[in-house]
């Protein structure tokens, strides 16, 4: 059993940076991926970075790519996501979620987190 509590969200202006946070609990094996999706108002959920949990393996959507920087911290079993260079298109609610493997697919994550807000202003 895993459970994963993010916080961080909050309001911030276009071109501004702000960093999330996803702790978690319980059993994480060294061939998890730690994944950060979003649904944006009025879409589905999309993936937006994965980040092994034993290496340096990380994966990005297009849409971030240059402007995200996901990361972790094992000894406070926490992973963050660092976003720079905001755009009211990545206001969302923001998600964690563990899989055995990486994938982009939301239906390969097994566990999730309540969400945290982000709303980018104009």
């Amino acid at each position: 059993q895993v459970e994963l509590v993010e916080s961080g969200g909050g309001l911030v202006q276009a071109g501004g940076s702000l960093r999330i946070s996803c702790a978690a609990s319980g059993l994480i094996f060294a061939n998890n991926y730690i994944a950060w999706f979003r649904r944006r108002p009025g879409k589905e959920r999309e993936f937006v970075a994965t980040i092994s949990w034993s290496d340096t393996t990380t994966f990005y959507a297009d849409s971030v790519k240059g402007r995200f920087t996901i990361s972790r911290d094992n000894a406070k079993s926490t992973v963050y996501l660092q976003m720079n260079s905001l755009k009211p298109e990545d206001t969302a609610l923001y998600f964690c979620a563990v899989a055995s493997w990486y994938a982009a697919s939301p239906n390969e994550y097994g566990y999730w987190g309540q969400g945290t807000q982000v709303t980018v202003s104009a």
